[in-house]
């Protein structure tokens, strides 16, 4: 009965290591599953935030360029009223400037 006794012992104890080697495994396999779905979700993070710099890098560059339309407008803008300012001067001024031209011009020193 001893013997019996110890048997059955050794057979919970080999049946405990069993049961500790199987909870073991599952954790492990737990773990690098977590590690991996970790892995997986930091890569989609960094591929969103590079697409996020990307375009606003893209975008102060377009800003920056000679090629922006805000920039091509504005420059449209600016030079047509530099444009129409020049004409008004020249139509206030034009006829002092061609009696100033005539008065020399027909005006004989000696």
């Amino acid at each position: 009965m001893e013997a019996n006794r110890g048997q059955n012992g050794i057979q919970q104890l080999l049946a405990a290591e069993q049961d500790a080697q199987h909870i073991v495994n599952a954790a492990r396999n737990a773990k690098m599953a977590r590690l991996k779905q970790a892995k997986q979700e930091a890569e989609k993070e960094i591929a969103e935030y590079r697409a996020q710099v990307e375009y606003e890098f893209k975008k102060k560059v377009a800003e920056s360029s000679g090629y922006s339309g805000a920039n091509v407008k504005r420059l449209e803008t600016e030079t047509d009223a530099k444009i129409n300012h020049l004409k008004n001067e020249a139509a206030r001024i034009s006829h002092d400037v061609v009696q100033m031209l005539l008065k020399n011009v027909t005006t004989v020193r000696n």
